[in-house]
């Protein structure tokens, strides 16, 4: 059943082309617009069916649009909510997909004009792939999605953005947008970073007379690293956005990691096994509650 007349979704990428095909392939919009700078990457996407059309100029792909989702790299939301103001048609509702929730739904809040219902979302899904060959019609099949609504939510956009997310097959659950970052941080934030830093770390090892150590790593390092091969504007804009929480996480990883190389350095294999121990119960227990 048909949700939305028209669904414009702003950045044709891995998430934005996924969404695209799979409001497509459940008949949930009347005709699917793809907003983007790249044209060449906009007509893959129509000619491959992910989109019915598309515009390079944003107040053409929004002017008709009855829901518009920002797919692009947090960076560029707040200036891309400023340029639409003056093509919003009135009922129109705005919501996003971004990994960081508090200054987003803050900046967008204070742009949109009142006849216009910002709802920030958060989709859990995505990959270490990026770009519209990506995209994934089954991308968010299972997986959770957090809303992040205020005291500004209109209650049936709000209504209308969980059902949709909802008809993709997504487990939707409401949060405060201050907790939503305060916790994705930790889980989703500070993951990416030690992934790139460890990427980073191994290639500083590299000399002439350690030639093959970026050719020798088993399916360990390839599990741990997976995600540094994630879209690096789009963790920049994160890391960035995220500040605060962000920092709080790489100072207790630190401090952490500051213990195992003191029991290391002291030869305390006791404490080492048991920080070990530690951390298997702890995933142990993370993947029961996932189940």
């Amino acid at each position: 059943m048909k949700l939305f007349e028209q669904i414009t979704v702003v950045g044709v990428g891995l998430l934005g082309g996924s969404l695209a095909m799979a409001c497509k392939q459940q008949g949930l919009a009347g005709r699917v617009v793809g907003f983007g700078r790249n044209r060449d990457n906009l007509e893959k996407a129509r000619r491959l069916n992910i989109i019915d059309e598309y515009f390079t100029d944003l107040s053409s792909a929004v002017k008709d649009a009855d829901l518009i989702v920002l797919c692009s790299p947090i960076g560029s939301f707040k200036s891309l909510a400023e340029k639409m103001v003056s093509a919003f048609k009135p009922g129109a509702i705005l919501t996003d997909v971004g990994s960081v929730k508090a200054p987003i739904v803050r900046e967008i809040e204070g742009v949109v004009p009142r006849s216009v219902y910002f709802v920030g979302g958060h989709p859990i899904a995505g990959g270490e792939k990026s770009g519209v060959d990506a995209a994934d019609k089954d991308l968010f099949r299972g997986a959770k999605c957090i809303v992040t609504p205020t005291s500004n939510t209109d209650k049936t956009a709000l209504k209308r953005v969980v059902t949709l997310w909802e008809r993709l097959g997504m487990k939707v659950d409401a949060m405060d947008a201050e907790e939503h970052d305060y916790i994705f941080g930790a889980v989703s934030h500070l993951p990416h970073i030690i992934a790139y830093s460890l990427m980073n770390t191994i290639a500083g090892l590299k000399t002439a007379n350690h030639e093959r150590i970026a050719y020798l790593g088993g399916n360990g390092l390839k599990d741990v690293t997976r995600i540094a091969a994630s879209d690096p504007v789009m963790w920049r804009d994160i890391c960035m956005a995220n500040k605060e929480s962000v920092l709080l996480c790489i100072s207790l990883f630190q401090e952490t990691l500051g213990k195992i190389k003191g029991q290391i350095d002291q030869g305390d294999g006791d404490s080492l096994e048991r920080m070990f121990s530690m951390a298997n119960e702890h995933r142990l227990a993370m993947c029961e509650k996932n189940e």
